[in-house]
C-alpha cells in the first residue's frame, strides 16, 4: 500500500503546479541538528516548497483557522503542519508544542511575517517584519544545541487568482483582524521558484546561559533581525 507521507504530499503538490524549482547553498543545510527553519511567505505553496526542499521530517506551524478549515484542514494534517491556537492560547501551545518536536530532533519549520503577506501581496523581493516568537523558541528550547536556519523563497515567475470572499474566514477564526476585511482571499500560484539557504545561527549550552533578564529580549531581537536580514539579501539575489 502506498504511503502519502508529508514529502510525498508536497511533491505531489509542487508537480501539479507545474513549479519548476532550484535549489541554492544546500551545503548550508545543518546536518545532525535540531533546527528552526525561517522563511518568507506569500503563498499556500511555500509549506510543500520547504518540506520538498529539505531531508528531515519538517513540521511547519499553519494558521489556526487551517485547522478548522474543510479541506484546508486534511491538507495541512497530510503535510504534517501543525496549526496554531486560537490567539489567545497561541504563545503558551506553540512554545510549547514547537519545543516538544525540536527535543525530538525533528525540524520546525515557520512564517514569522504572520497572515499579512497571504491577505495583502507583496512584491517578490518584499517582506514583512518579523514576529519574535520564534527567536525565544530557539533560546528557551532545551536541548544541548540547535541551528536556526533562514531560508528565502524567491518567486521568479508567479500568477494571483482570487479565491473565496476574505470575511467568509472569520466563520473559522473570530479572532484573526485580517478577516474582518472585505474582497476576496487572494491565491498566489508559483511557476518557477529558486531556494535559497542562509547561514545557520547556532545556539549552544554556552550561549544559551546568556539568555536571561534584560538580556533575554536582546537576544530574541537580534536573532529574528539576522534572520530577518539574511532573507532580504536572498531575496535580492535570487529575484533579480
Amino acid at each position: 500500500m502506498l504511503s502519502f507521507t508529508p514529502r510525498l504530499v508536497a511533491h505531489s503538490l509542487i508537480s501539479a503546479a507545474n513549479l519548476n524549482l532550484t535549489l541554492s547553498y544546500a551545503d548550508r543545510i545543518p546536518q545532525d541538528l535540531p533546527t528552526i527553519v525561517v522563511s518568507n511567505h506569500r503563498s499556500f505553496l511555500d509549506a510543500p516548497i520547504l518540506i520538498q526542499a529539505f531531508p528531515y521530517s519538517l513540521r511547519i506551524a499553519c494558521h489556526h483557522y487551517m485547522g478548522q478549515t474543510p479541506l484546508v484542514r486534511e491538507l495541512v494534517n497530510s503535510l504534517g503542519c501543525f496549526p496554531l491556537a486560537q490567539t489567545s492560547q497561541r504563545q503558551r501551545q506553540f512554545l510549547s508544542q514547537a519545543s516538544n518536536l525540536l527535543t525530538s530532533r525533528q525540524w520546525v519549520g515557520l512564517f514569522p511575517e504572520g497572515t499579512k503577506p497571504m491577505i495583502e501581496p507583496t512584491a517578490p523581493h518584499e517582506i514583512s517584519e518579523f514576529q519574535r516568537g520564534f527567536a525565544h523558541l530557539a533560546w528557551k528550547t532545551p536541548v544541548p544545541s540547535l541551528a536556526v536556519l533562514p531560508v528565502a523563497i524567491a518567486s521568479l515567475s508567479e500568477t494571483t487568482l482570487p479565491t473565496i470572499p476574505i470575511h467568509w474566514l472569520k466563520k473559522f477564526d473570530q479572532e484573526e483582524p485580517f478577516f474582518q476585511r472585505q474582497g476576496f482571499h487572494p491565491m498566489l500560484i508559483y511557476h518557477r521558484v529558486q531556494v535559497l539557504i542562509g547561514r545557520p545561527y547556532l545556539i549552544d549550552v554556552n550561549k544559551k546561559q546568556q539568555y536571561k533578564g534584560k538580556q533575554a529580549k536582546k537576544l530574541a531581537t537580534d536573532l529574528t533581525q539576522y534572520c530577518q536580514n539574511q532573507i532580504t539579501e536572498l531575496l535580492q539575489e535570487g529575484c533579480f
